[in-house]
């Protein structure tokens, strides 16, 4: 997984991606997701690396089966939130 961290004003934005779909696009109907480089590129990261990632962020993008997973299984993300691009799975994240 890729995982990219930003200070905002608003809090810490994070943007994590299965690195093999970075530069894609996914298409469901007439909406369409393209997993920019310039938003999701970034380090390396273990599924602890991205849940400690997640825990300290004010909002967060996943894109791809590995990343949306271990925000599922860390309870960050609930599974009937998450919306499917061509098999490729995506999710928001926002602490409130």
């Amino acid at each position: 997984m890729l995982l990219r961290e930003r200070s905002t004003p608003e809090g810490l934005l994070v943007s994590v991606c299965d690195a093999e779909i970075l530069g894609e696009t996914f298409e469901n109907g007439e909406v369409s997701l393209t997993v920019d480089p310039e938003f999701y590129d970034g380090e390396e990261a273990d599924a602890e690396a991205v849940a400690t990632s997640l825990a300290e962020a004010a909002v967060a993008n996943l894109v791809g089966t590995e990343s949306v997973g271990t925000a599922i299984e860390h309870g960050f993300v609930e599974e009937g939130n998450v919306l499917e691009f061509e098999g490729t799975l995506h999710a928001q994240y926002l602490r409130m």
